[in-house]
């Protein structure tokens, strides 16, 4: 176990290390920020454990134990302004941790899909995010109202890339704009991470042989899916198992992100701060595995890695 002050200053110096190597200097119109961009990622990353059940509560601890390191700490609604205007910083970071664990160079990544609740199905109106966020379906929720998650994710269990589209999306088209995205990046769109130097593994729902065959020639990007279980070849029994044991990593991966860094209890009013929190949490992740990693433990021991 670590304790928080060294958690933290350790995050910090990755940070800025980031900040330094990969981030120009950006200039603002007006006064200077109260936080530097470094601060502002470590603090926002910080904030996604579980123990802080809301962004309130987050605030209030770095507010009550570390704010003679943060003197400048602003106020609440300040502090998330600057965490929504962070947001391309933070995906960048991801990707930058994801690279610092070699993610990328394997011979495989696994993709995958799950529904992100945003709202309770049953309520009236339109609520917030309204013709963003919408009905769909998944195998851990049954009907949601939210989005869908999209997941690259190495064999130690790095975030290497996601996305996510409204709740009604299909994997296929997600994973055909993730594709896209790697090999020819937008700036728009850090998030997307670098291309696999290996094959995709994905479930049956990104099944196709026609799009598979068009995202090899049109974007490099080589897909093996769990065949149907209806096939009774012992072969492809073998294979489809084999391939199943690959792609149990990337559950753990969601089960981190839902419940360790509440992923699950996002109920967000802006589409900005849903994917500036959601960057965050998934950067959390990697560094997390980072740390796990340098100290010679399990990449996915999460639960006694902090001393709070």
């Amino acid at each position: 176990m670590i304790d928080t002050d060294t958690f933290l200053t350790t995050l910090y110096v990755i940070v800025d290390d980031f900040c330094k190597a990969r981030l120009g200097d950006k200039v603002r119109p007006g006064p200077a920020a109260s936080l530097t961009r470094s601060e502002v990622i470590t603090l926002a990353v910080f904030g996604q454990w579980h123990l802080f059940p809301t962004e309130r509560a987050a605030y209030r601890y770095i507010r009550r134990h570390f704010l003679s390191a943060f003197p400048t700490l602003p106020d609440r609604a300040q502090w998330n302004r600057l965490i929504r205007g962070c947001r391309d910083e933070i995906a960048r970071f991801l990707v930058y941790l994801a690279s610092l664990l070699r993610a990328g160079h394997d011979d495989y990544e696994i993709l995958d899909t799950t529904g992100i609740r945003t709202r309770n199905i049953k309520r009236r109106g339109r609520g917030w995010l309204a013709d963003q966020a919408c009905i769909g379906k998944c195998t851990r929720l049954g009907w949601f109202e939210g989005f869908r998650l999209l997941l690259a994710v190495s064999p130690i269990g790095a975030i290497t890339g996601l996305g996510f589209g409204a709740g009604s999306a299909k994997d296929q088209p997600l994973a055909e704009t993730l594709f896209a995205l790697r090999a020819d990046p937008d700036a728009r769109v850090p998030s997307a991470g670098e291309p696999a130097c290996g094959d995709y593994i994905a479930d049956s729902g990104f099944t196709g042989a026609l799009n598979a065959m068009r995202w090899s020639a049109e974007y490099g990007a080589w897909l093996e899916c769990v065949p149907q279980s209806e096939l009774h070849n012992p072969d492809w029994k073998r294979y489809r198992r084999w391939l199943a044991s690959l792609r149990q990593i990337i559950e753990t991966v969601n089960d981190r992100l839902l419940d360790t860094f509440r992923l699950d209890k996002e109920r967000p009013h802006d589409i900005t701060g849903f994917q500036a929190r959601l960057a965050a949490k998934a950067a959390l992740h990697n560094f997390c595995i980072w740390l796990n990693v340098r100290s010679g433990r399990a990449p996915l021991a999460f639960a006694d890695l902090m001393d709070w």
